[in-house]
């Protein structure tokens, strides 16, 4: 079997996510190019060696260009925090490292050209971290879009609903922080409603949008992992630099209508990534907390039977399956990663640029960047301008 050995720079949520992949890969998959688990850096030398036992690293290193000096590793996956990833992505391209690269793939849209013009003249693989085209559920969409059993499109709207910072005293995290994150819901949460619309849709023309920071400024943090963090709200308060919500429309090349939202102040929604698509023989309907369900409407159904019908996208015809568990026992969020950084090992073993790549990366980025501008100029902005 093929192996490729890899280095990774980050290792908290996205971490931990990515090294249950690694080690799900071989086990499941194992036709594929197998991940070996070689050396994974963080900053703080503690929590990174912790991070290399509980997760099965063979090394850990405290500084990410000590891990592009091994010769020995092959690929280079970035989890660090938005404002990491140019750096180290032009560095690894010129080591000759292939590279992974979570979302969104910069701060800027002309910092993710940037990224995209060094992979390309380096001629490495690369790819980007959009997880949710990988359940399964979401795999069947596309097929049925692309087969034209939902006829023209005419529609498009998702929504991605979070709750997790509507407490006013909750910590300023770095996801808070423009300069770290570059965005707050819209390059967050939005970055993956506009992927999947680009994946499951096609392109985007045009764009109008509206945001807003509901909570100007919170307490400093003391810690923070993932989506939680530690902190007194008698701390001193720092102004908060993004958007806690931005929604907005879009035009799509082929004619089809969209509606985007994005938000962290959605109580009781703790992970609402949904779509629906009409088109003129049917619908489909998606949300990740119910992750292996589609529903899915035909008009051509009889009469006395028309209605959405509930698809468990567990058995044997639906993508990845037939690898997991008997029809009926579902998979989960971290299967998603799974499916993903597949995509890359059979790539690496194909010899072919896996998807969604730097090219997508960009492509989202500039949907995000057009958004803003019509945000800030308060009116339709076309893709072509960016």
């Amino acid at each position: 079997m093929k192996k490729v050995k890899v280095g990774m720079v980050g290792y908290k949520f996205m971490g931990k996510a990515h090294s249950q992949a690694y080690r799900d890969i071989p086990m499941f998959f194992p036709d594929a190019v197998k991940p070996v688990m070689k050396t994974i850096c963080g900053r703080d030398r503690d929590g990174v060696s912790q991070a290399a036992d509980q997760f099965g690293w063979e090394a850990h290193v405290t500084d990410w260009r000590e891990l592009l000096a091994d010769p020995e590793i092959e690929l280079v996956d970035i989890n660090a925090p938005s404002n990491a990833h140019k750096e180290i992505a032009l560095a690894a391209a010129k080591a000759g490292k292939h590279i992974f690269c979570e979302k969104p793939l910069a701060l800027t849209l002309e910092d993710s050209r940037e990224m995209l013009k060094a992979v390309e003249e380096a001629g490495v693989k690369h790819m980007v971290g959009f997880n949710y085209r990988f359940a399964p559920a979401v795999q069947l969409a596309k097929k049925l879009v692309s087969e034209g059993r939902l006829g023209r499109i005419h529609h498009f709207r998702a929504w991605f609903l979070q709750d997790w910072i509507v407490d006013p005293d909750f910590p300023l995290v770095w996801r808070l922080q423009k300069e770290i994150a570059g965005s707050g819901s819209h390059g967050d949460l939005g970055a993956h409603l506009i992927d999947l619309a680009h994946f499951l849709v096609g392109e985007m023309e045009e764009v109008i949008g509206m945001s807003e920071t509901f909570v100007k400024e919170r307490p400093t943090a003391d810690s923070m992992t993932g989506l939680s963090a530690k902190g007194s709200k008698d701390a001193p308060k720092a102004p908060v630099t993004v958007d806690d919500a931005t929604l907005f429309l879009a035009r799509f090349a082929d004619g089809a209508l969209g509606s985007f939202e994005a938000t962290r102040f959605a109580p009781g929604h703790r992970c609402t990534n949904a779509f629906e698509i009409n088109g003129s023989k049917g619908s489909v309907k998606f949300d990740f907390e119910r992750m292996n369900e589609l529903e899915v409407y035909f008009t051509d159904d009889a009469e006395d039977v028309q209605g959405f019908r509930r698809v468990l996208a567990t058995d044997p015809a639906h993508a990845y399956s037939e690898a997991w568990w008997p029809p009926g026992h579902t998979i989960g969020y971290g299967q998603t990663f799974t499916h993903e950084l597949l995509e890359f090992m059979r790539a690496l073993g194909e010899d072919r640029q896996p998807v969604p790549n730097f090219r997508d990366g960009v492509q989202c980025q500039a949907v995000l960047a057009a958004v803003e501008r019509s945000i800030d100029e308060r009116r339709w902005v076309k893709l072509t301008e960016m």
